[in-house]
């Protein structure tokens, strides 16, 4: 079999599954993305003391403004998953996860570690591909209307936007070291996120990152297998949901596509 043949069989795959998947896979996307929004609302109510204590102490602000944080992360989280879970208000819900992501940035010092600073871009990413779907539906309300159909609209700019930041959650999964087990991975890996940043055959590249990742999230963010009270269990848990959420934007490139700025896109005008 040649590649040629061996690359169309894989695009056959993915085709059938997109399509026996269609009427769940958005739903399942947005489950994922938001899963680090809910699991962090979740414990911020839960770790409602400690947090205040590490940010009074971080900031010097005192107790009241750091509850007042603690708590505007509770409910922008928890309100913003509801409303996109549900469909309603989408747009203002990621308006506030986009500024909930900013506001922890600068609160918890992300913005100086490259690895959490990328990973978080990676979440803006998903989000954006969010607002690309309710712009893609609230256009489908006006379906006999004309459309420009120009590639540089709106909702083609979100996802060429959200592809790009997606794929730096996995610049941090390279290692940097011989051995030919982590030569291959960094390969395959980067050749990957270039086809879905370009979307370059980017439903097929995206469900292979899926792949990829869930093997990742499983084998080395098992957090269920480390004690509660040991710190190592809330940073695997912490990177267990985050890495759900970067799956959860690659399933909305698999279900929307890659979009009008794509190389994908371009084929079929040559």
């Amino acid at each position: 079999m040649g590649h040629g043949d061996l690359m169309s069989r894989a695009e056959d795959v993915a085709d059938q599954f997109l399509r026996v998947t269609k009427h769940c896979l958005p739903h399942v996307a947005r489950l994922c993305l938001v899963s680090t929004f809910l699991e962090d609302g979740v414990r911020m109510w839960f770790q409602w003391g400690e947090q205040s204590e590490y940010i009074n102490s971080t900031w010097s602000c005192g107790l009241f403004l750091a509850n007042v944080f603690v708590l505007l992360n509770l409910l922008g989280q928890l309100g913003g998953c509801v409303f996109i879970l549900s469909r309603n208000f989408v747009q203002y819900a990621c308006c506030s996860l986009f500024g909930i992501i900013a506001l922890q940035m600068v609160a918890y010092g992300i913005l100086w570690d490259p690895k959490f600073f990328m990973r978080n871009l990676a979440l803006g990413g998903g989000l954006l591909l969010l607002l690309a779907e309710c712009r893609g539906e609230a256009r489908s309300v006006f379906a006999g209307v004309p459309s420009l159909g120009h590639q540089s609209s709106p909702k083609h700019l979100l996802q060429l936007g959200g592809r790009v930041l997606l794929v730096l959650m996995f610049m941090t999964l390279l290692h940097f070291d011989f051995s030919l087990f982590s030569i291959l991975q960094n390969l395959v890996g980067s050749a990957l996120i270039v086809l879905v940043a370009v979307g370059f055959k980017t439903k097929l590249a995206a469900l292979t990152l899926v792949a990829w990742l869930l093997c990742v999230n499983v084998t080395f963010n098992a957090f269920w297998n480390i004690p509660s009270h040991k710190p190592m269990h809330d940073f695997l848990k912490y990177d267990f949901f985050q890495t759900t959420s970067v799956i959860g934007g690659l399933l909305l490139v698999v279900a929307l596509g890659p979009g009008g700025v794509s190389m994908d896109e371009k084929k079929k005008e040559w």
